[in-house]
């Protein structure tokens, strides 16, 4: 296979990571055992660039553990949507959605560094026509694919078993098709997880 550039789209994950308004801010304690260093860590599932598993809303679905993998590794299309403010419409979609594959959204919040309750996320009418060509994954890199204080979106994707990934950072990303790997920890029965998203670009495929 031709070598490609591998583009690696996760936020580093450490005490400043950007957090939804209001989360917690995750802990790392070093310290020493018999002469090695190990680290401690306190954080949520959905802690820096991190995916929601069907769990995550419903109770008794899919959990991180069990997402097959054929979701999370695969073609995505790469949408920039930095032009369209903060609520990203059914109208900013209807023409440019992609024939197969997963998608992900770009938008201003690649570059932000922490987020009030005003940030990038799909409207309602948005998440019925986006979830209607039935992509294996959405993602978005903003703090949530959704309003801040509001639950349709995540339930319109979560109950049909597609997964969400959340702050990413495609800032380095032209619009374009990819091929992703996105591995959450198989963390077993848990409604998410922090993951290493990368993508595997082609000639043209950085800003």
């Amino acid at each position: 296979m031709r070598s490609r550039e591998i583009l690696d789209i996760t936020r580093p994950l450490g005490v400043d990571v950007p957090l939804y308004p209001g989360g917690e801010r995750p802990i790392f304690r070093r310290r020493e055992v018999d002469g090695f260093t190990v680290t401690d860590l306190q954080l949520t599932t959905h802690t820096g660039t991190h995916l929601d598993a069907p769990s995550h809303t419903f109770e008794g679905r899919t959990t991180v553990d069990l997402i097959p993998l054929e979701q999370l590794v695969g073609k995505v299309t790469v949408l920039d949507l930095q032009g369209t403010g903060d609520a990203i419409t059914a109208e900013d979609l209807s023409e440019r959605l992609p024939r197969g594959g997963g998608v992900l959204l770009k938008t201003w919040a690649s570059g932000a560094r922490s987020f009030g309750p005003d940030f990038p996320h799909l409207t309602p009418k948005a998440a019925i026509l986006l979830a209607g060509i039935a992509p294996p994954v959405v993602g978005i890199d903003s703090p949530s694919i959704e309003a801040f204080g509001e639950g349709t979106v995540h339930r319109e994707f979560l109950e049909r078993g597609i997964p969400i990934l959340e702050l990413l950072d495609l800032s380095g990303i032209v619009e374009g098709d990819y091929f992703m790997v996105a591995l959450p920890l198989r963390l077993e029965g848990l409604d998410g997880s922090p993951v290493r998203v990368i993508l595997f670009g082609n000639e043209g495929g950085m800003a």
